[in-house]
């Protein structure tokens, strides 16, 4: 074939492809807002589906085409390779390496700012600096991207053959491409939809879901065969010939544009009389054909196409040399000789004609072959720097054989694949190396890292490994409490909270007095004491507060007892004086401190969120506050972008809650359950965030946006094993009462009450129940609703906070009237007026105004009400600013009389 030839192929295959074409156009002229006269410029997603050869690729290069002509714009493009689909963030790196490696180190850093950390490692362009969280790899990726789009020029993006891109890759593509319609950025990804993997559902989702429809391509026709066989071939060539043309290749670009090749390499004439020898020439494009032709070149060349294979992507032609047993110069002459066969192309870096090549050469290896050179990849790829991970992908097709040094590149492997952000790479190297096996006295501990890698992907996998890492008597001392804590936390994640409670317990038990026993016990407490419907809760309480009342908090392990003690107090309404004392011995001037940080991975974050819990309703706002703002910047810093800071904005949101601060409170506990949806349904967080966002809507007096927040989270029983702030059946009760279904409501309440008081769970802030309750019955039950409100009222002031006692003495008032419901309003008052919480005191005052107006007392009245309007406008509380503007106007009225 002629240089003139070879630069006519790319272009001959888009015949019977102007709609194709049609819709690359559009999308280019979109993403430069000149669909028409003053369109704004919008970013998009263009996917091309089809089998392999009919051209996917070719309509990719053509966009390239379109935009290169146009100017003014940066395209960035990679393709999936089948052999290097177990590299995470394989396609990631050949996206927007060629963008970042001409930039020094300090230019890295200044473009990604405090993404460098958290993003670089998967970019390979930042040292590995510890474990990474998935999605806050993702978000940095994202900003980055942003910032090139924003800061320069539109941007363009081709992903080809995405069917085998990795699973990290495809996971950061799906998520991004929701964000495309907002950024002058264009997606373009070409794929073959009957090859779609398993591992990534999000981008099966993304491309087949009704706002993306695919531009799906289709053999050509005889007649565009035949066009294409006479502007390429000779344009005499006969009706009959062409017609055989389509046949043989079933109107595959690929295999037309190949035929052709072969045809005039045979210097066949393009008539009747040669059709018959086209099956044979077709053959040769593909399967065994292809294999066939390559045999024909000779073992050399061969066993170099072999290795070239088996690199897959960015071949080496040295290190293919050295994989098919020769010298560099041998080898260049094999890749030569591969090249004028349309086998191989490239110089310094080789790569395959067409993928359809790629994977025939690499299915035509015999077995033990193919293990062979996989194994002299990895050790040739680690030998030459490219790091553990670069070579596990080849470690995971060999056979084991028990070799220790495979199990030791491979636990490495795993650690560079976790500092990237991949856990499931990281698994399947941990799996790989426990099934070499391990020396004896290492399982235990490939054990202990599998089962800690799969801890946040799946906790069922992570039980497994860590249980059978603790029935490994060659698990290391030091590593056994640890693994010990973290099998409870799996459990947790799990919805198993009786048997995380249990394996801590029975290991305590165990265990001699220490540091380490103290962090089991606290940990037996911990998952014990946040159980919905915990067994034995009052002995519990008991046992907590015998351990930790005397402890002044010298280490993280008191910290811990000090913690859960605080927060015990705190949800059986215990004095919150000594919910408060009990705060001070743990914070150091307001903040955690050392070895108990909301990043620490010895405690995790449940330890904290309890101390910030307990100062939440005992009335400690600011350290509340402080402690979870501290949260929101610790984890976005760390890169924990996923769960962890879905957890701190939510109860930042619980915080302005209670402070009255409820639009503040709706802000945070709409981001905090955005950045739920992104992990998916189900998380136990969701329930936190969605009980406190219905309460802080009900609050603003929006029950319309109440009642859709708890569809669309599917807001109701059964609830969760874990208790939920604040108690989830008392919020559905107190949205069903707001709703009008009396009879509903009361029947949640009541089973809430009887939950919550069989376990000594009375705050009446927390679980406010009775309360709700009392409200619910006093039309049919006033005596009982009296005395549930009376009950409320005892366990508030048992609690002692300004906030607890005026609020049960508000909500008290409205089952009595007169004087009584005066008396109890004015005392609320008094007590709410010295609380951080504003809407509780807000409502008071209104309550209180509206009582004087029933009194007579219209000029006390006006003023309580004005004072009340103003600071629920202050709050945000909507619905309690219109029943204090209606009432200041009846007020006026009746002030001015009835002939004004």
């Amino acid at each position: 074939m002629t240089g003139n030839q070879h630069e006519q192929r790319p272009h001959t295959v888009l015949f019977e492809r102007e709609q194709e074409i049609a819709a690359a156009a559009l999308a280019v002229d979109a993403l430069f807002g000149r669909q028409g006269d003053g369109d704004a410029a919008m970013g998009g997603l263009l996917l091309y589906s089809g089998e392999a050869g009919v051209g996917k690729t070719a309509l990719l290069g053509e966009l390239r085409r379109i935009v290169t002509a146009r100017g003014g714009c940066t395209v960035l493009a990679a393709r999936g390779s089948e052999q290097a689909q177990a590299v995470p963030f394989h396609v990631v790196r050949q996206l927007l390496q060629p963008a970042l490696v001409p930039l020094e180190e300090t230019q890295h850093k200044q473009m990604l700012g405090a993404w460098y950390d958290i993003a670089g490692p998967a970019l390979g362009i930042a040292p590995l600096v510890g474990q990474a969280d998935p999605q806050g790899v993702r978000d940095g990726i994202d900003w980055l991207v942003t910032r090139f789009a924003m800061t320069r020029e539109p941007l363009v993006l081709v992903v080809d053959d995405a069917q085998w891109c990795d699973a990290a890759s495809l996971g950061w593509l799906a998520s991004f491409a929701l964000r495309l319609r907002e950024l002058p950025i264009l997606l373009a990804i070409a794929y073959r939809p009957e090859e779609l993997p398993d591992h990534s559902p999000a981008f099966k989702d993304l491309v087949t879901s009704r706002g993306n429809r695919p531009v799906t391509l289709h053999p050509l026709t005889p007649g565009a065969v035949a066009g294409l066989v006479r502007t390429t071939l000779e344009p005499e060539a006969d009706d009959p010939f062409c017609r055989e043309v389509w046949a043989v290749t079933g109107g595959n670009p690929y295999e037309v544009v190949e035929l052709i090749a072969k045809t005039r390499d045979r210097q066949l004439k393009p008539l009747e009389e040669s059709a018959a020898l086209l099956r044979e020439l077709g053959a040769a494009a593909r399967g065994s054909g292809l294999v066939a032709r390559l045999e024909r070149l000779g073992n050399p060349a061969t066993r170099f196409a072999w290795g070239a294979s088996v690199l897959g992507t960015e071949i080496s032609p040295r290190l293919a040399a050295m994989l098919a047993g020769m010298n560099p110069a041998e080898g260049a002459m094999c890749a030569d000789r591969l090249r004028e066969a349309r086998i191989l192309k490239g110089v310094t870096s080789l790569e395959f004609v067409h993928p359809l090549i790629a994977t025939a050469v690499y299915q035509a290896i015999p077995a033990a072959t193919r293990t062979a050179m996989h194994g002299m990849a990895a050790w040739a790829v680690a030998n030459a720097g490219h790091g553990a991970a670069a070579a596990s992908r080849h470690l995971l097709e060999v056979h084991p054989e028990g070799d220790p040094d495979l199990v030791r590149l491979m636990r490495a492997a795993a650690r560079e694949h976790l500092a990237v952000g991949a856990p499931e790479a990281a698994q399947r190297c941990l799996e790989r190396a426990l099934a070499e096996p391990p020396p004896e006295d290492e399982r235990a501990e490939v054990l202990y890292e599998l089962g800690c890698s799969a801890l946040l992907t799946s906790p069922p996998t992570t039980i497994n490994h860590l249980r059978a890492a603790l029935d490994d008597p060659g698990l290391p001392q030091e590593l056994r409490v640890d693994a010990t804590y973290r099998l409870s936390q799996a459990y947790t994640h799990n919805g198993q909270l009786t048997q995380a409670a249990e394996v801590v317990a029975r290991a305590a038990d165990r265990m001699p007095v220490g540091r380490g026993k103290m962090r089991l016990q606290a940990a037996h407490f911990l998952w014990k004491g946040i159980q919905l419907e915990e067994e034995g809760a009052h002995e519990r309480s008991r046992k907590i507060a015998e351990l930790a009342d005397h402890l002044e908090g010298r280490d993280s392990s008191e910290c811990a007892l000090l913690a859960l003690r605080a927060f015990d107090c705190m949800i059986r309404s215990e004095n919150a004086l000594h919910v408060v004392e009990l705060a001070d011995r743990i914070l150091v001037d307001g903040c955690l401190p050392k070895g108990l940080g909301w990043t620490n991975t010895e405690w995790g974050f449940e330890i904290p969120s309890l101390i910030g819990v307990s100062c939440a309703y005992a009335d400690r706002l600011d350290h509340a506050e402080q402690l979870f703002t501290e949260a929101v910047r610790e984890f976005e810093v760390s890169g924990w972008r996923g769960a962890h800071l879905a957890f701190a904005h939510e109860f930042l949101g619980l915080v302005h809650r209670r402070r009255g601060d409820l639009e503040l409170a709706e802000q945070a506990l709409q981001e905090g359950l955005r950045l739920c949806d992104r992990l998916g349904p189900g998380l136990p967080i969701q329930w936190d965030g969605t009980c406190m966002l219905i309460d802080t809507l009900l609050a603003r007096g929006h029950l319309e946006e109440a009642q859709k927040v708890a569809e669309k989270y599917s807001f109701g029983p059964p609830y969760p094993p874990a208790m939920v702030m604040p108690d989830a059946a008392c919020m559905v009760g107190r949205l069903l009462l707001a709703l009008g279904r009396t009879k509903e409501a009361v029947a949640e309440l009541e089973a809430a009450g009887h939950r919550l008081a069989e376990r000594g769970r009375y705050n009446t802030l927390w679980g406010p129940w009775a309360l709700d309750l009392a409200v619910a019955l006093a039309p049919d039950e006033p005596d009982r609703a009296r005395s549930l409100a009376g009950q409320a009222l005892q366990h508030a002031m048992r609690f002692g906070t300004d906030t607890a006692i005026g609020e049960a003495l508000r909500r008290s008032a409205q089952l009595v009237e007169g004087p009584e419901a005066l008396g109890k309003l004015e005392r609320a008052v008094a007590h709410l007026s010295k609380s951080p919480c504003r809407y509780e005191y807000a409502a008071a005052l209104v309550d209180h105004g509206v009582a004087l107006r029933k009194a007579g007392r219209a000029a006390e009245a006006a003023g309580r009400l004005r004072e009340g309007l103003e600071l629920a406008e202050e709050c945000g509380a909507d619905g309690l600013v219109e029943t204090a503007r209606a009432e200041v106007a009846v007020v006026g009225y009746e002030e001015a009389g009835p002939g004004a």
